[in-house]
């Protein structure tokens, strides 16, 4: 009987094993990661879902107590009874709320001046989140002329993940409203300009809107809407005058290096009483 003569099997080399163990631990390790990260987004996204919760119901018990057919968030002032006392008081850091309707944007704003970036990376309890918390940046007051914020570009879509499609004019039309309220006044704004810019190095020249926290002067309020207007995809047709309170939401953009990406929306003329200051 014929005797088979197969090809001779070579055992693996000898690196071949710790090579693979190493790409199965590397795989387990990444993958648990991963899991913990979405684990920690959800837990994050549902908190502060919860709060937004907490906060509507408020400001529904609050609607008898304001002045017959006046909306209380929209009427330039605090209503009677106001939905973020509870806040104020759990958290002194607390410093308004912001409010894009029928988008994923319902955040509290976080403020500390003697630390403006404190919240980058923190819930709004204080606890350690991938998300952080929307703040008011540095130079800035919540109830200043101009109040900037800023909040990261969530890939989930939370945070200001969804503030990048005010590129798109149509979307500004759909939305057009920007709420935001502190607890001694509420505020509606109307979108004024969207567009891409980035943090300047020193010596470039441009248009750098966040150094513009004040505005109280006439002439800085004028420089920073026309600047805005030209940086501007869109005209929203918008105009605004002097004695409104601006708002600008800003987050990152991957547009280029150091990108950025703004929303710029004035105080509503017709709602408040906005009046020259000079």
């Amino acid at each position: 009987m014929a005797r088979y003569k197969g090809k001779r099997v070579l055992p693996p080399p000898p690196w071949k094993k710790p090579l693979l163990l190493f790409w199965v631990v590397a795989l387990l390790v990444s993958g648990g990661a991963l899991g913990r990260d979405i684990y920690r987004a959800c837990r994050e996204r549902v908190a502060y879902r919860e709060l937004a919760q907490r906060v509507h119901r408020e400001e529904r018990r609050a609607l008898p107590t304001a002045a017959q057919g006046e909306a209380p968030a929209l009427a330039g002032r605090a209503p009677a009874v106001s939905p973020y006392e509870g806040l104020s008081r759990e958290k002194p850091d607390f410093a308004g709320w912001l409010l894009i309707e029928d988008t994923a944007v319902d955040y509290p704003v976080m403020y500390t001046p003697q630390e403006p970036e404190y919240y980058l990376r923190r819930a709004f309890d204080g606890s350690e989140a991938v998300s952080g918390s929307l703040f008011v940046g540095e130079g800035c007051t919540p109830g200043g002329t101009h109040v900037i914020i800023y909040g990261h570009n969530m890939r989930d879509g939370s945070m200001f993940g969804s503030l990048a499609q005010y590129a798109r004019a149509d979307y500004a039309a759909a939305h057009p409203v920007i709420r935001f309220d502190t607890p001694a006044r509420a505020g509606e704004y109307r979108v004024l300009a969207a567009f891409y810019s980035h943090a300047y190095i020193p010596g470039e020249e441009g248009f750098r809107y966040y150094r513009y926290t004040d505005l109280s002067q006439p002439e800085d309020f004028e420089e920073y809407v026309q600047k805005a207007e030209e940086e501007a995809l869109y005209d929203t047709g918008v105009e605004p005058r002097y004695g409104c309170r601006l708002l600008t939401l800003s987050t990152c953009s991957s547009h280029r290096e150091n990108g950025t990406f703004v929303v710029v929306a004035v105080e509503d003329g017709e709602i408040f009483d906005c009046v020259d200051q000079s």
